[in-house]
């Protein structure tokens, strides 16, 4: 299966043929070792054989089996969210950097933190914030109602649907309704993975996105700012003094993103943070204490 997923060009191909046999057979990866002769029923091979075809069609093996893992955690995933990637933990990185060095932003200390999580998608940047900030409140909306529902589960999941209320509707919009966001100038954390690919780039992406990701939460417009130029304006603005925002951008608008960003009067010390493979990701910058 391995060698097949390798020459299919699927990425990670020997985690992606374990992920489908785990999945199929229902044991953990360590069973999956220390069991190794353990035969299959026939349903199982059945099971695995037409999984193991749609991924060789490109399928994402995560919406296969239904998850995805994001900063050590199980998230549910399937075709009405984008699947959770090790670049986005970027953002999650430096939140909890920012808390852990500023008093009263995180910790025992951080009772009332407010997070606003923009296009959410699966939740898993709000639920990973809401499980590491543990007094935080986190505020989280997405234009696509089928992904907030998503969302939702896996704050049940995770056990943080009491801190997490999920809003629908396009960026900040539905935050004019929510008792505590709506107010500007509140919020600790504001962070977006918004959709970013630029047209001129969309015919590199590859089929296992392009076919099966939804687009509305991938395409970014002619110059991939149409929703990164927003939220960076406007977001300052929702932001207490010392606040912290953090937006995903790609990387061949890393440039434009940080320009928008320090052009923004109330938002200083702007920079473009890499992610873990080394590449300029993230925009983030602080909110100045000289504008409230």
């Amino acid at each position: 299966m391995g060698d097949a997923f390798t020459k299919a060009g699927i990425e990670s191909p020997r985690l992606c043929a374990e992920m489908l046999v785990l999945h199929v057979i229902g044991c953990d990866r360590l069973r999956l070792y220390t069991d190794p002769d353990r035969p299959a029923s026939p349903l199982e091979r059945h099971t695995l054989r037409d999984l193991v075809a749609r991924a060789l069609r490109h399928e994402p093996v995560q919406y296969l089996t239904g998850e995805a893992w994001f900063f050590g955690l199980p998230f549910r995933v399937d075709r009405r969210v984008l699947v959770p990637r090790p670049a986005t933990e970027t953002i999650v990185e430096h939140v909890l950097q920012h808390a852990r060095a500023t008093p009263g932003f995180g910790g025992a200390e951080g009772d009332g933190t407010l997070v606003i999580d923009l296009c959410t998608g699966s939740g898993c940047v709000a639920v990973a914030l809401a499980l590491r900030l543990p007094l935080a409140r986190v505020v989280a909306t997405d234009v696509s109602g089928e992904a907030v529902a998503v969302a939702r589960e896996n704050a049940v999941r995770h056990g943080v649907a009491d801190r997490i209320d999920f809003l629908v509707g396009d960026l900040f919009a539905p935050l004019a309704e929510h008792p505590v966001a709506r107010t500007k100038g509140r919020a600790h954390y504001l962070v977006a993975n918004p959709p970013y690919i630029p047209d001129d780039e969309w015919g590199e992406v590859p089929a296992n996105v392009k076919d099966y990701e939804p687009e509305i939460a991938l395409r970014g417009g002619e110059d991939g700012l149409r929703f990164v130029r927003p939220i960076l304006e406007r977001g300052g603005a929702h932001l207490r003094p010392g606040g912290l925002i953090a937006v995903e951008i790609a990387e061949s608008r890393a440039e434009a993103a940080l320009a928008i960003a320090r052009g923004v009067p109330e938002l200083e010390e702007a920079r473009v943070v890499d992610d873990f493979e080394g590449r300029p990701r993230v925009v983030i910058a602080r909110s100045g204490i000289g504008h409230r």
